[in-house]
C-alpha cells in the first residue's frame, strides 16, 4: 500500500495544479471578455457603418442581458472575476457619454484616488489608532478635531 502512496500524492498535486490553471485561464479569458466588449462599446460608440453598429450593439446587449446560460456571459464573468456587475454597467455604459478623451481622463482620475486609498490607509489607520487613544482619555471629539486643525495637521 506504501507503494501507491507516492502515485496517489502527485496525481492528487497533478491535480490540484490542473485545477489552479483552469482557474486561472478561465479568469483571464473572462478579464478579455470584458476587456473586448468595453473596448467595443468606445470604439463603436457613433458608428456609422452596419458592421460597426452591429459590433457596438452586440457588445451592449451582452452587457445589459441578466442570464446565466452561457458560461461567458456578463453576469458569469463578473462573478468569475468577483465584480459588481451594476457597478460595471455602469462605467462602461457611464464611460460612453464622456467621449474618448473625457473618458481617459475619468479612468486615470478613478485609478489615482484608488492609488491615493491604498496608499493613504496606513496612514489613516494609525491616526484613528491615535484619535481613539485620545478619546480613551475622555477628551471631547470636538476639542480632538480643533487640535488637529491647530498643529497644522491636514485633515
Amino acid at each position: 500500500m506504501k507503494a501507491n502512496d507516492p502515485d496517489t500524492s502527485e496525481k492528487s498535486q497533478r491535480d490540484l495544479a490542473l485545477g489552479i490553471l483552469k482557474q486561472t485561464a478561465q479568469r483571464e479569458l473572462a478579464a478579455g471578455v470584458l476587456k473586448q466588449a468595453a473596448h467595443d462599446l468606445r470604439r463603436f460608440h457613433g458608428a456609422t457603418s452596419n458592421i460597426e453598429r452591429e459590433l457596438y450593439l452586440d457588445a451592449y446587449r451582452w452587457l445589459t442581458i441578466d442570464e446565466c446560460s452561457s458560461p461567458f456571459s456578463f453576469l458569469n464573468v463578473c462573478q468569475l472575476l468577483d465584480f459588481a456587475p451594476d457597478s460595471i454597467r455602469q462605467e462602461l455604459i457611464g464611460d460612453l457619454s464622456l467621449g474618448a478623451f473625457r473618458c481617459w481622463i475619468q479612468r486615470c482620475r478613478r485609478t489615482a484616488g484608488r492609488f491615493w486609498m491604498s496608499f493613504s490607509q496606513p496612514f489613516m489607520s494609525e491616526r484613528n489608532a491615535s484619535t481613539s487613544a485620545r478619546i480613551g482619555r475622555a477628551e471631547p471629539p470636538n476639542m480632538i478635531f480643533h487640535r488637529t486643525n491647530s498643529m497644522g495637521g491636514a485633515v
